[in-house]
Parts: C-alpha cells; structure tokens; sequence
C-alpha cells in the first residue's frame, strides 16, 4: 500500500462541507446521498475524556480527520497514516487544522507507548480519538475517515489545485507520479517546471508524499494541509451541478459517525468557515529508535501547553493528570526531557 494515503486527510474536512453544502439542494436529494455513507456510530460512553476538559462547553467543536492505508470499501485493520484535527470556533467560523504526526510516541490504551497512527488499527476511530482526547487533553466525539480513493477523485473533480513547486520538490514529485501511476493504471504527465501551478488528482497526491527535502516529514504533513487549504476554497466555488457530480463518487468512500440531522445543523455555519490557522503538532519533537523509529514529543506536557495556548486560547493552561502522567512515562522510557 502506497504510503500517498496520507494526503487522504488534506480532503476530509472538504468532503465534510460539501455534505453541509449539498443541504441547499432540497433535504431529498440530500438526505438521498447521504446514505452512500459508512456510517459508524460510537456511544457517547464509549468516548473518553479526561476530567476538566470541557472544550466544546468554550465554544469550540473538534472534529477527527483520518486518512487510512486502505482502498476497500473497509476501514478495518488500517492505520491512520494521516490524522488532522479540525478545530471550529462556533463563535467566529474560523476553523484551525491540526496535523498530528503519525510517529509521534503517545500512549494508546490497552497497547501502551506506541506510534499514535497504530491506534486506528488496533481498535478503529474509536481507539484513535480517545488516544487524542487523553493524550493531548480534547474532547474529540466526531470523526471523518476516507480511504485512497478519494483523493484522486476529489481533486480531479474540482479541477485540480493551485500548488507552489520548489525546486528541491521538484526532482521527488515525478518519481512518485510514476509509482501512482503503476499502481492505480493511470498515465499522468510529469511536472516540467518549479513556481506555482495547477495539480491534477495524481500530481497533488505525489506532491504530498515528498518527504527527502528539508523538514522530512514534518514538512510533508505541511504539504497534506497546504493542498486541504487549497482544496477547501476550491470547492466553495463549485456549483451545484459540480458538487452533486462529485458526492457521487466521493460519498462511498467515507466513513463518519456524524448523524444526518447533525450535518443539517450545520448548514448556516458551514458555509462561512474559512481556515486560518494551519499547524503541525507535537511542537518539539526528538527521534529515538526503539524496536523502530518514533518521533517523541520533549516533553509531551509542554507541547499540550503550547497548544491549548496556541488554538484555544488558554494562555494559563493546566494540564489534566492525565496528561502529566503519560508525559512521566515517555520521559522514564526514553529520557528525553
């Protein structure tokens, strides 16, 4: 499998906001192609958050995105190679992403210190948004999965994305087109030139793959949210007729547990947001190779702080227990402090 799943996430909240969207249609029509969906509910008791947290109470609504290693019509026994978290501010329609690094050593619950993108293969969206609930003091209760297919499709349909090329992207970029290419049977032209430029579906997903230039892959997650950005005000500017003939391809392909009077509700907000605030978490990160390679926030207390200061506003922010507890224990496995 491809590891160019990870641009999957990029699309998400997209996807997301055009279901919202479609709602101006009529609610048959909508209500129609919504059960396209995978829908997968999880009990609200199944959800854990740590004491204290009470986020959404401050207005703020915190939504999981995850791209999965998978093209089935399955997302089981996946990982989430790509996890954004969309946080929207109800209050002012600004909308936050998050990119939380696959290989960000956190502690998933029943396994232990581990790579935070193994959480969905141990135990599903459900597994993967208590590990980020505890892990990083949220109050996540809404998720949003696609699986490779997606991204090509959504991409292609909105007539590509406006990407800048760098010269040190651009001797990387054809080698995955190719490898796409092979894999998916299509035949895509190769990128000539450096400068700004528009990306068909397979360009956009090789873009994001890049991950041997500076920054590694810290800076292919930048790449994943750069082309959601572009995606998303792309998309606001679709019509009808363009919109409807991409949820029919695209609606198979995800999985959500957000109910459809839920997404109705969102309707007159939805069409307001706009992204502001794009970032890359955990802040500090140290590599350490164990039985393989993990990326260990120093220390994971600190970085929780910075971001609760930095996305919610919460310039005096206490950690919860839990947090300083599972903060304790990376640093008496790893020593880094």
């Amino acid at each position: 499998m491809l590891k160019a799943i990870k641009i999957i996430t990029k699309v998400l909240l997209v996807i997301l906001l055009l279901l919202i969207i479609l709602g101006i249609i009529g609610w048959y029509i909508f209500n129609n192609k919504l059960s396209k969906v995978h829908y997968e509910g999880i009990p609200d008791e199944k959800i854990e958050v740590n004491d204290g947290v009470e986020l959404e109470k401050k207005g703020y609504r915190n939504i999981a995105i995850f791209g999965v290693d998978s093209r089935a019509d399955t997302y089981d026994d996946t990982r989430s190679d790509c996890i954004i978290i969309a946080s929207i501010n109800q209050e002012t329609n600004e909308v936050k992403l998050i990119s939380v690094y696959r290989d960000s050593f956190l502690n998933i619950d029943g396994h232990g210190l581990d790579k935070v993108t193994h959480a969905y293969a141990f135990g599903g969206a459900e597994l993967s948004i208590n590990t980020l609930n505890k892990n990083l003091d949220l109050d996540i209760k809404e998720y949003v999965s696609v699986n490779f297919g997606a991204v090509v499709d959504i991409i292609n349909e909105i007539g590509g994305v406006e990407i800048k090329i760098e010269n040190a992207e651009l001797q990387y970029i054809n080698n995955y087109i190719d490898g796409i290419d092979k894999q998916e049977g299509t035949k895509t032209e190769h990128i000539t030139k450096s400068g700004l430029q528009n990306l068909n579906g397979v360009q956009a997903l090789a873009y994001s793959r890049i991950r041997y230039t500076a920054g590694g892959d810290y800076k292919r997650a930048e790449r994943m949210r750069d082309v959601l950005s572009a995606t998303f005000a792309k998309a606001q500017k679709l019509s009808i007729t363009e919109l409807n003939r991409m949820l029919n391809k695209l609606l198979p392909e995800v999985s959500t547990n957000i109910k459809v009077n839920e997404i109705k509700e969102l309707i007159p907000e939805a069409l307001k947001y706009h992204i502001n605030t794009s970032i890359g978490w955990p802040y500090e990160v140290r590599g350490i190779t164990i039985d393989r390679w993990y990326g260990v926030p120093v220390t994971l207390e600190s970085n929780v702080i910075k971001l609760h200061q930095e996305v919610f506003g919460e310039a005096d922010y206490e950690p919860s227990d839990t947090v300083k507890e599972i903060s304790k224990s990376i640093i008496n496995k790893t020593k880094y402090k």
